[in-house]
């Protein structure tokens, strides 16, 4: 629970890297984001067969890879040799899928900030919410310490992480608890406050498609921090930023300045 403190990290991220820019969850991404200012991302990991959470969104290959079948299915070594940026534009054909590890590594070498989005495939919740709590842990060794989940001791070079799996969330807690939470959400539902406090989370992450500015209060006056997917407009962002929402993610980084707060 955040309990009125104040939001310690960016309030503009790049979705998945690169927003439209670039090839979704690769470094590739990550570094048309980074040419556009960005210094705070948001990606997705998912398990691969051998466990090693690597940056992908769907649970197939197909839409964003020259791979076939499900994620789940490969080995992360094999999932390395695929194409993970031709799909988007030639001049990004043989980008990689990174490993989580890799990712992150790239990142701290560039001080850019991680929303790390646990992205279970089916059946995969509890593994998943765990191996991406331990990688991200052991790759933020030297900044993780003992109730770094409360919004009073977070270090805001952390990663926050987050999921729309309960189940995900409640085992990444399980498995490190000193790293940060926020609960992923479509509509919000009506025991918003309980979901979170059960799951020792700091945040809601909301499509802003249907918050009011009478939820964004109701969330707000409550003490949590409150973070909506995914705002391309500006005007709505301002909207937003006007009814108290602490941070947003977008895709269109070329119309959303990472300054733009």
């Amino acid at each position: 629970m955040s309990h009125h403190q104040h939001w310690p990290f960016a309030r503009v991220l790049a979705h998945r890297g690169g927003g439209t820019l670039a090839p979704e969850n690769t470094v590739a991404a990550i570094e048309v984001g980074r040419e556009h200012g960005y210094r705070a991302i948001e990606f997705d990991a998912m398990l691969a067969a051998d466990e090693i959470p690597v940056l992908i969104h769907d649970p197939t290959l197909e839409r964003t890879t020259n791979g076939r079948g499900a994620v789940a299915d490969h080995s992360s070594a094999a999932l390395a040799r695929l194409d993970a940026g031709a799909w988007k534009a030639p001049r990004f054909a043989g980008t990689p899928l990174p490993t989580l590890t890799d990712a992150i590594a790239h990142c701290r070498r560039h001080a850019i900030w991680i929303n790390i989005e646990i992205k279970p495939a089916p059946g995969h919740e509890s593994r998943t919410g765990a191996r991406v709590a331990r990688v991200a842990a052991d790759a933020y060794a030297d900044l993780v310490k003992p109730g770094g989940d409360r919004a009073d001791r977070i270090e805001p070079r952390a990663p926050l992480l987050s999921s729309f799996s309960r189940e995900a969330l409640a085992a990444a807690r399980a498995a490190v608890a000193d790293l940060p939470r926020g609960l992923l959400v479509g509509p919000v539902p009506v025991d918003w406050e309980e979901q979170v406090e059960s799951l020792g989370c700091v945040a809601l992450h909301c499509s802003h498609k249907h918050l009011t500015r009478a939820l964004a209060r109701t969330v707000k006056d409550a003490g949590y921090w409150l973070f909506c997917y995914t705002v391309n407009e500006p005007q709505r962002a301002r909207e937003l930023l006007d009814w108290g929402v602490d941070a947003f993610c977008t895709d269109r980084i070329d119309l959303i300045p990472a300054s733009f707060s």
